[in-house]
């Protein structure tokens, strides 16, 4: 029973040591910002900022850099990294600027930036997130990136416009066609309206020809019988004129009868 009382009272212990210890390890070092300083998404000036950090306002420090002064810090429950050059921390009742060899005694853990996980913890609702692909290879590679991806860009986007203008150039042609053959279509028309209107006017020329023909034909049928008739009535005058001139010399040459002269009974 002893040798098992010591044994938990061991454990108890420990246990209590390690509590004891995890603050220290967890826990993030106090540090105030020096300057109005961009908190950017990775350590380096030239990833996407953050936010702005005013001067004087105080963050927590949750690990630095080994090789080059940049800090993972936490600001207003926002996430990124600032130079360690902009950061102060306090030190033995004074405030220096976090550098490696205050790492230890200001209880700064050495971190590594793991592009990855920092991001996708961190940054998912950011816009530059969707971009993460071409920052993952780090910020020059990204710069780099940035320049042939605008080239790239610019590119398809004159692309785009030489397409618009090409497609606007091929429907201002298309609607001159259409006008084209619109014109001709009306030009088209017109002909055969006008060929139509000529065949009726050559019709109905025709036609008043015909009936002239007609009547002059009629005119001079009714002359000619006419004159018929004027020289048949002539000749029936003339007829009867003689008729009435002989009945007239007839009755004036009558013959002297003697009675009972045979020649004269039929008289």
């Amino acid at each position: 029973m002893g040798e098992v009382s010591v044994k938990s009272r061991f454990l108890r212990a420990a246990a209590l040591c390690a509590l004891s210890l995890m603050p220290i390890v967890a826990e993030a070092a106090e540090g105030f910002a020096t300057a109005n300083v961009n908190m950017r998404s990775g350590p380096s000036t030239r990833y996407p900022a953050v936010t702005i950090i005013p001067s004087g306002e105080s963050v927590e420090i949750h690990g630095c850099l080994a090789d080059r002064p940049w800090c993972d810090v936490s600001f207003y429950g926002g996430r990124g990294w600032v130079a360690g050059q902009y950061v102060q921390a306090l030190y033995r009742s004074n405030r220096v600027y976090v550098e490696p060899e205050y790492y230890r005694p200001l209880g700064i853990p050495t971190v590594v930036f793991e592009f990855d996980r920092y991001w996708d913890r961190n940054y998912r609702g950011r816009d530059f997130y969707r971009d993460r692909d071409r920052w993952r290879r780090g910020p020059d590679w990204a710069e780099d990136g940035d320049w042939q991806w605008r080239r790239e860009e610019e590119r398809r986007d004159r692309q785009r416009r030489q397409q618009a203008e090409r497609r606007e150039w091929e429907r201002e042609q298309d609607r001159r066609d259409w006008e084209r053959e619109q014109a001709r279509e009306r030009e088209q028309a017109r002909d055969r309206q006008e060929a139509r209107e000529r065949q009726q006017w050559q019709r109905e020329r025709e036609r008043d020809r015909r009936e002239w023909r007609d009547r002059r034909r009629d005119e001079e049928r009714r002359e000619d019988n006419s004159a018929e008739n004027y020289q048949g009535a002539r000749k029936e005058e003339r007829a009867r004129q003689l008729r009435e001139l002989r009945r007239d010399g007839e009755v004036r040459t009558v013959p002297k009868c003697v009675f009972n002269d045979f020649a004269c009974e039929n008289d």
